[in-house]
C-alpha cells in the first residue's frame, strides 16, 4: 500500500506535464489521496496492521516501511505540508501553475520515499529526486538574484550529497548490507566499522550541510527566501528534515555503540550548533525583509534539533526523551515554518512587498491573516500548548537526565573547565544548553518585532490597499497546519 504514496504524486506529475491536465486541480486531487492514504497507513500501523510493501529498483529489493524510527511523524509532516502547499498555491500564470504543481508533487514523492525506505540506495536516491525541482524552480521563478542563489544552492548541496554518498558507501562496505534493519542486527552484534571516525565524519558533514549546519549554512536562507511559496514550504518544512532524519537513523542503527561510532565528532557538533542558534539568530534579527527573516530563523532552529541528536548519541541511544524531543521538534518546525512561508506569500500577494519598512497596520485590513501569523509566530518561538514547545522543552530536560552535580566534563580548554566548575560542574552538553537558551530570547525579539511591524502600528499605503480577503482554500490551508500545531502541542503522544 505504501508504494502508492510515491506513485500517486509521480503519476499526477506525468499527467500535468505530458497531458496538460490542470496543474493545481490535479495536484490537489493527488495531495488529498496521499493525505488520506498516509493517515490511513499510520493509523493501521498504530493498530497493529502490517504496512510494508516490497518493491524493486533494478535487482535491489527495497522495503517501504513505517517501522523505522521517526518514519510515521515524517510521513505525516510530508502529507500535511503537501496538502497545505497545494491548497495555498497561487501561480502567476498557467505555465507557472503546471511547473509549481509538478515540482511540489515531486518533492513530496521524493521526501516520502526517503522517509519510508529501508535501504541506503533508495534512501539516497529519493532525496536526490526531491532536490532537483527545488533548483529548477528557484532558477525559473525565484525572487531577487534567483540564478545566483540557485547555483550556490546546487554547489553546496551537490558537494554535500557526494560527501554523504561516500559515507553511505563506506557504511555499506563495512557492514555488508544496504538494509537498515540488517544494519541494526550487525551493530547489535558489536560489529563497528573499522574506519568509524572517517565514516562518521563524512556522514555528519554530508547530512549536516543538507540541514544547514553552521558554518555550511549560507545557501539555505537565500534559497528559502527566493523560492516560490510552495517550494519554500516543501523544502524548509519537509525536505530539510532528511539530514536530521538520517543522523537519528544512524544513531538508532548503532544503538549503544552510537557514541563510540561518532566519537569526538559529537563534541564538534555541540560547538557548531551554537553557531546556528547564536550567530544565525543575531543575523535573523538584522533582516529587513520577512522572507529573509524566516529563512534565517529556519536555519537557527536547526541548532536545537542538533542538540537533541547530540544528547541521544552521547547517551548511547538510551535517552528516549532526547529522541522524542528531536522528533517532535522536527515535526513542529516543519509545520510552523511551512505555515509562516505560506502566510508570507499571502502577505506579498496582497501588498506587493515583504519589506518591513513598507508594511504596517495590516491587521486592520487582514485580521484573520494576522491571527494565523501570530499563532505560527508564537509556535516558532516555543509558546506552551503548541507543538514546538513540547519538542524544545523535551530536548532541554533531556540534557540533564544523566547529569549529576559536580561531575565535571572533559574540555579542551582550561577556561571551559573553570567555567564548568563555577557553574556546578556542568558537562559539555549542559554547558552548551546554557548558551543555547539565549536563542529563546533572540527568537522572541525577531518574531515579536516582525508581528508588530507588519500587523500593528499605523496603516501604510501598501497595507491600506490590501483588501483582498483570504479565500476558502487559503483559510483551509492555514487552518490545517495551525490545527496540527495545536493538536500536537496539547496531545504530543498521539503519534506514539
Amino acid at each position: 500500500m505504501l508504494i502508492w504514496l510515491i506513485l500517486i504524486p509521480v503519476i499526477a506529475s506525468v499527467l500535468i506535464g505530458f497531458l496538460h491536465t490542470p496543474g493545481r486541480a490535479t495536484a490537489l486531487v493527488s495531495s488529498l489521496l496521499t493525505f488520506g492514504l498516509g493517515i490511513g497507513s499510520i493509523v493501521a500501523l498504530s493498530m497493529g496492521a502490517g504496512s510494508d510493501w516490497l518493491t524493486h529498483i533494478g535487482d535491489l529489493p527495497t522495503t517501504l516501511t513505517l517501522s523505522l524510527p521517526l518514519s510515521k511523524p515524517m510521513l505525516l509532516l510530508t502529507v500535511l505540508v503537501t496538502l497545505a502547499a497545494v491548497l495555498g498555491m497561487r501561480a502567476p500564470d498557467a505555465a507557472a501553475d503546471r511547473s509549481w504543481s509538478i515540482s511540489t508533487l515531486l518533492i513530496s514523492a521524493g521526501a516520502t520515499g526517503a522517509f519510508i525506505s529501508d535501504n541506503l540506495v533508495a534512501f539516497f536516491a529519493f532525496h536526490e529526486l526531491a532536490l532537483i525541482p527545488t533548483f529548477v524552480m528557484i532558477g525559473l521563478y525565484g525572487r531577487g538574484e534567483r540564478r545566483t542563489i540557485a547555483w550556490r544552492m546546487t554547489l553546496y548541496l551537490g558537494l554535500a550529497s557526494m560527501v554523504l554518498l561516500a559515507g553511505l558507501v563506506l557504511l555499506y562496505m563495512q557492514l555488508g548490507t544496504t538494509k537498515f534493519m540488517e544494519m541494526m542486527v550487525m551493530a547489535a552484534m558489536g560489529r563497528l566499522p573499522a574506519s568509524a571516525c572517517l565514516t562518521a565524519g563524512l556522514l555528519l558533514l554530508g547530512f549536516g550541510t543538507l540541514v544547514s549546519l553552521f558554518p555550511f549554512h549560507s545557501w539555505a536562507a537565500p534559497a528559502y527566501a527566493s523560492a516560490p511559496t510552495p517550494i519554500a514550504m516543501m523544502h524548509a518544512g519537509v525536505l530539510k528534515k532528511f539530514g536530521l532524519y538520517g543522523l537519528i537513523l544512524v544513531a538508532y542503527i548503532f544503538g549503544s555503540g552510537s557514541a563510540q561510532f561518532f566519537g569526538d565528532w559529537i563534541n564538534l557538533l555541540l560547538i557548531l550548533l551554537l553557531g546556528n542558534v547564536l550567530w544565525v539568530g543575531c543575523v535573523t534579527i538584522a533582516q529587513s525583509r520577512l522572507d529573509s527573516m524566516l529563512g534565517n530563523s529556519s536555519v537557527m532552529h536547526m541548532g536545537y534539533i542538533f542538540l537533541g541528536i547530540a544528547v541521544f548519541v552521547l547517551s548511547g541511544s538510551s535517552n528516549a526523551l532526547a529522541y522524542q524531543g528531536a522528533g517532535m521538534l522536527m515535526l513542529a518546525h516543519g509545520l510552523s515554518i511551512a505555515l509562516l512561508f505560506l502566510l508570507s506569500g499571502q502577505i506579498e500577494r496582497r501588498t506587493g512587498t515583504l519589506e518591513f519598512s513598507a508594511l504596517g497596520g495590516l491587521g486592520r485590513r487582514q485580521p484573520l491573516l494576522g491571527f494565523f501569523f501570530g499563532l505560527a509566530g508564537m509556535a516558532s518561538i516555543g509558546l506552551p500548548l503548541l507543538a514546538n514547545f513540547v519538542g524544545e522543552f523535551s530536548i532541554f530536560v533531556s540534557c540533564f537526565m544523566d547529569w549529576k552535580p559536580g561531575t565535571v566534563g572533559s574540555f579542551c580548554y582550561d577556561w571551559l573547565n573553570n567555567l564548568s566548575n563555577m557553574l556546578g560542574g556542568l558537562g559539555p552538553v549542559q554547558l552548551t544548553l546554557v548558551f543555547a537558551l539565549w536563542g529563546l530570547v533572540i527568537s522572541a525579539i525577531y518574531m515579536l518585532r516582525a508581528i508588530r511591524r507588519i500587523f500593528a502600528g499605523d496603516l501604510t499605503p501598501v497595507c491600506e490597499r490590501a483588501t483582498l480577503p483570504l479565500s476558502g482554500a487559503d483559510i483551509c490551508s492555514a487552518a490545517l497546519l495551525s490545527a496540527a500545531l495545536v493538536l500536537f502541542g496539547i496531545v504530543p503522544g498521539i503519534l506514539a
